[in-house]
């Protein structure tokens, strides 16, 4: 699946519309260079001192046929990118520096922070980065150590150990969202998740066998608990169930319920909650475990529409994600 914001332009000139910051992970910008024997420039903010619009550790790719992420408000890609151009050109890193103790003065920082960027060249054999898309490939978490010059990468569990002038990033596996359903709100919940470049799958049991036209949406058509085993309930996946049918509905969370996902939802309202409670457990589920459901599903943001609901729902699993991930 093509992540959100993934440009295919070259970065001579970076278009005045800016949808390549839409991506928020560097590492499908690496693989798409490396499939493509291409070198990249890989930007990761190192340093960041009086807050700034990105947090330290926010990355950016720059190669020739590809264009990904963003590190400020608009006020940095530009000369980013020209040292990007000399980096891949000479293979040699740089430190730059924006704001305060810049060589760049004219360069503005409207926040008024002082941002520290280590640039530096990916070449399309580096076995850092081809460990580091192995390890997403496997959904584990993983640690990646540069100084520009030396790399390594390792399982979180597992790291490498650092030397001096290091800069650490820890990679978690890339979000996963499952929706059952068919109606509208469900494929808006959807559709939403995958353009937030989330891995989203769509499940309608004994549905249609054309998949539905959602980009970046796959389709799955088995039964509620086949299809959620066959994708894998990992505590990087949300589970949303949605599709106005008790027991579909009550068959995906007997099964997601119990797994190590980091949320399950369920369309309903908070009347037919008690109910629903007392069937989950009645079903061998223990009071703690179906305490976990988020129903009604989303935050309470007063509408019922279909992407009203959607964008409760992705607003609710963003919120226990970034949770999670602190």
């Amino acid at each position: 699946m093509t992540s959100p914001g993934l440009g295919t332009a070259p970065f001579e000139t970076l278009p005045d519309w800016p949808l390549f910051g839409f991506a928020d992970d560097a590492r499908p910008a690496l693989r798409a260079a490396r499939e493509a024997g291409e070198p990249a420039a890989l930007a990761t903010i190192v340093a960041l001192d009086s807050g700034g619009p990105r947090p330290v550790g926010t990355q950016m790719v720059l190669a020739p046929s590809v264009v990904s992420g963003f590190l400020s408000g608009g006020c940095l890609e530009a000369d980013v990118a020209g040292h990007a151009r000399e980096v891949l050109a000479s293979g040699r890193p740089a430190r730059l520096v924006y704001g305060e103790g810049s060589p760049w003065p004219d360069i503005r920082l409207m926040c008024g922070a002082r941002v520290e960027i280590l640039l530096e060249r990916i070449a399309p054999d580096d076995a850092a980065a081809g460990r580091l898309l192995a390890l997403t490939a496997a959904r584990t978490p993983a640690v990646w150590l540069s100084d520009g010059v030396h790399r390594a990468c390792g399982p979180a569990d597992e790291a490498p150990s650092a030397w001096p002038g290091v800069f650490r990033k820890r990679f978690q596996p890339t979000p996963r969202l499952i929706v059952l359903g068919a109606d509208p709100t469900a494929l808006a919940i959807a559709t939403l998740g995958a353009q937030a470049g989330w891995e989203t799958t769509l499940v309608r049991p004994k549905g249609p066998v054309e998949a539905p036209p959602l980009t970046g949406v796959a389709y799955r058509r088995d039964e509620a608990g086949e299809a959620l085993t066959a994708i894998g309930l990992d505590p990087w996946t949300a589970v949303a169930a949605a599709t106005h049918d008790a027991e579909l509905d009550h068959a995906a969370l007997v099964a997601a319920l119990p797994s190590p996902a980091f949320y399950v939802g369920a369309l309903g309202s908070r009347r037919r909650r008690p109910d629903r409670t007392a069937w989950l457990v009645a079903s061998g589920l223990s009071e703690a475990v179906v305490a976990r459901l988020h129903t009604p599903i989303g935050l309470e943001l007063g509408g019922k529409a279909p992407w009203e609901v959607a964008i409760a729902t992705l607003a609710e699993i963003t919120a226990a994600w970034n949770r999670r991930a602190a």
